[in-house]
């Protein structure tokens, strides 16, 4: 390609869009479906499905452990997964500024192949538009995806009952340490990495041996603070956590020391929240050691029948404080 940066001509269904499709996306992302070019894509769906979508507009585009490109296929791959959907399909849509560089372009493009294969997905249709320079900032991403959903599986919050157990899949904070860290300019230990990662194949095992899960959620922006509470107002039950069972990195709770955060309302982007009944418990625990992005899953705490709606948190002194839903956003554009 001629261009090394993107131009207005880039969006405007000409050569060079054509080019750039040619050229950039295809060579990476190219499948039976994508490559017909057609308006939209026919997908051989059998039986129930879910879709979902969600933007990205993460800033740094790059950081230790994932990218734009990297978060714009997990972050829609695990919402449909927790679902109880395998996803199949995903869209790509690509809003690029003016003058950004063709070459980190091809980087997120490779990104984003890369995590789909990890994942088991295919991009089968997509957009491009490009705006004057000075009117974005580089690069924004939408994905919506389709999964056909398991058998026999059916998640909804108001599955959720009093006594049964709530697991966490790993350590809680990464992603937010690591773009917090990432775009200020501080160095955090090598391992503190954006935990950005699919989530379908963990949760299919997890699904697979105990189909009674009663929910799934990632914790994402607002973290383990707002999905527990959107859940215990939604079931209408009480969430008590063991503050003592919260895995949490000791370099990231640094950074929330220093920066007066809790690690409870950090974003994820390659955790997830289940609830389990009790019998359940430890066969899906054993199923999670086995994954990758479950090796460090525990019971984080229980729901109650008392205060239905609220999430408590039991201290390491024996006291119990409220865990509200966090106010505003503490870190803008994490994802």
């Amino acid at each position: 390609m001629e261009h090394e940066v993107i131009t207005l001509a880039h969006g405007a269904g000409g050569q060079l869009s054509h080019a750039l499709m040619e050229e950039v996306v295809l060579p990476e992302l190219g499948n039976t479906i994508l490559n017909m070019l057609h308006d939209g894509a026919v997908l051989p769906t059998a039986g129930r499905a879910a879709f979902t979508t969600d933007s990205y507009v993460v800033q740094p585009h790059f950081f230790p452990g994932g990218s734009i490109g990297r978060l714009a296929v997990c972050g829609t791959v695990n919402d449909l997964a927790m679902t109880g959907a395998v996803p199949r399909w995903l869209s790509l849509a690509v809003i690029l500024e003016e003058g950004f560089p063709i070459a980190t372009l091809r980087r997120i493009v490779r990104d984003i192949r890369a995590a789909a294969e990890e994942a088991g997905v295919l991009i089968v249709t997509g957009d491009t538009k490009v705006v004057p320079r000075g009117c974005g900032d580089g690069i924004y991403i939408n994905t919506a995806g389709v999964g056909e959903m398991i058998e026999g599986v059916n998640i909804v919050p108001t599955n959720i009952k009093a006594g049964m157990d709530i697991i966490v899949s790993g350590t809680l904070g990464d992603h937010a340490a690591t773009v917090m860290a990432a775009r200020h300019d501080l160095t955090l230990p090598p391992e503190i990495q954006s935990d950005s990662a699919p989530l379908c194949h963990l949760t299919a095992a997890m699904l697979a041996a105990a189909p009674s899960i009663a929910v799934l959620r990632d914790p994402t922006r607002g973290g383990v603070a707002a999905s527990l509470n959107e859940l215990a107002a939604a079931a209408h039950v009480g969430i008590l956590l063991d503050e003592t069972a919260i895995p949490v990195r000791p370099a990231v709770q640094g950074v929330c020391d220093i920066l007066g955060f809790d690690p409870l309302t950090l974003a994820n982007e390659g955790k997830l929240l289940a609830f389990v009944p009790p019998a359940d418990t430890a066969h899906v625990l054993a199923v999670m050691h086995e994954d990758p992005h479950g090796r460090e899953a525990c019971v984080i705490g229980q729901t109650t029948a008392e205060e239905p709606g609220t999430v408590g948190l039991r201290t390491a002194l024996g006291g119990i404080r409220i865990v509200d839903l966090p106010l505003g956003e503490l870190v803008p554009r994490i994802c």
